[in-house]
């Protein structure tokens, strides 16, 4: 089959641990973009949803840090963090072993990864799952990318990531969704939490959305020190927004909101690729 959805989306903890701190209007506005993005993807009928998130030290530290790594169990617990301080249960989601070996053997063709048969999930994941699938009934293919640790994986591998991802879906018979989650600019667990740049984001977005690979990859914008000034640390997180953009192959995208809310410490963020485009 092949590539049958392709989005990107916010996973910062608060957005569902302080969810009453914020401002309505602004939140529900928010948590509605994020739902109907649920909705386009269920409407998608995916056989399994790859969910591309950062590495928080949930699963992998610096005594071995892959720079890309994919999940291959029937089955993962999530989250990790104390379900109260999240707003989330903890819960066991489902994955599909077979699906993902299958997948991750043809990305394999491509990119060099990690594989791990024993996952943990963290915000990165639950907090998207939470809105996207809130029966959890689609089969989750995790995949972390080391945003956190230096050195960090040049972007151009980020792409060529996503490119071996797309090779994956079009070589498979069943369908796949995949959701890129994080970003955009926010400093986390800094004295700056709750710094937000953003017409930093709103330029990235666009151009995320024109799937502009020359402007995407611009060393002079998104050089990592450039990015750690202008982003923060949590701006590391472009790897993943970038590996989706390769995985659309030239798809054109739409932001559903892109807008700050303080509270939960960045620009909430919903965009979604229309596939036919390409």
């Amino acid at each position: 089959m092949s590539l049958v959805f392709a989005g990107v989306c916010s996973h910062a903890p608060g957005i569902t641990g302080r969810a009453h701190m914020a401002d309505p209007d602004v939140r529900d506005r928010f948590y509605d973009a994020f739902r109907q993005m649920g909705d386009d993807l269920r409407a998608a009928r995916p056989d399994a949803v790859v969910i591309i998130a950062a590495e928080h030290f949930a699963n992998f530290f610096m005594n071995n840090m892959p720079s890309f790594a994919i999940g291959m169990a029937n089955s993962y617990e999530g989250p990790i963090e104390d379900p109260g301080w999240l707003g989330i249960g903890r819960r066991q989601v489902p994955g599909n072993r077979d699906i993902s070996q299958r997948f991750i053997t043809e990305v394999m063709k491509g990119s060099d990864i990690a594989y791990a048969e024993e996952w943990k999930f963290d915000h990165g994941i639950m907090v998207p799952l939470n809105f996207l699938t809130p029966d959890y009934d689609i089969p989750v293919i995790p995949v972390n990318i080391n945003c956190q640790g230096p050195p960090l994986a040049p972007l151009e591998r980020a792409w060529a990531f996503g490119e071996s991802m797309r090779g994956a879906c079009e070589a498979m018979p069943e369908r796949i969704a995949i959701i890129g989650t994080g970003g955009i600019s926010h400093w986390p667990a800094t004295p700056d939490s709750g710094k937000i740049n953003e017409e930093w984001d709103l330029e990235f977005m666009d151009r995320w959305c024109r799937n502009d690979k020359a402007a995407l990859l611009d060393d002079d914008s998104y050089n990592d020190l450039k990015v750690y000034a202008d982003a923060g640390q949590g701006g590391f997180e472009i790897r993943t927004y970038l590996t989706v953009s390769a995985a659309a192959g030239g798809a054109q995208g739409v932001v559903h909101f892109c807008e700050p809310i303080p509270i939960f410490a960045v620009s909430c963020t919903v965009a979604t690729y229309d596939l036919a485009t390409v």
